[in-house]
C-alpha cells in the first residue's frame, strides 16, 4: 500500500499568506487612499473646480471689460448713462417715470 504525501503545512502556510496578500493590495487598489475610487472622485472634484475657475475667469473678463470701458481713456456713452441711471437715478428730461 501506498501512502499519499500531504504537502507540508510549510506551502499551505506560504500559500495563505501570498494570498492574504494579494487581496490586501488588490482591496488597497481599488478601495484605498490612492485607489480606483479615489482617483474617480478626485477627477470628479477636478472637473467641478475647473468649471467653477472658468465660470470665475468669465465674471473677471466681463468685469475687465466694464472697468474698461468706465475708465478716462475709453468713454463707453451707453454705459455711462447706464451707470448715472442705475446709481444716481437720473434721468432724460424728456422721459416720462412710472411706478
Amino acid at each position: 500500500m501506498q501512502r499519499r504525501k500531504r504537502p507540508a503545512i510549510g506551502a499551505w502556510a506560504y500559500f495563505a499568506v501570498a494570498f492574504m496578500l494579494g487581496a490586501y493590495f488588490t482591496f488597497a487598489a481599488v478601495q484605498g487612499g490612492y485607489g480606483l475610487f479615489r482617483r474617480t472622485e478626485i477627477q470628479a472634484e477636478a472637473d467641478l473646480l475647473q468649471r467653477d475657475l472658468d465660470q470665475l475667469n468669465e465674471q473677471v473678463a466681463r468685469m475687465e471689460n466694464l472697468t474698461r470701458r468706465l475708465s478716462d481713456n475709453y468713454l463707453d456713452l451707453d454705459l455711462l448713462d447706464e451707470q448715472a441711471r442705475s446709481v444716481l437715478g437720473l434721468i432724460r428730461s424728456d422721459e416720462i417715470v412710472i411706478r
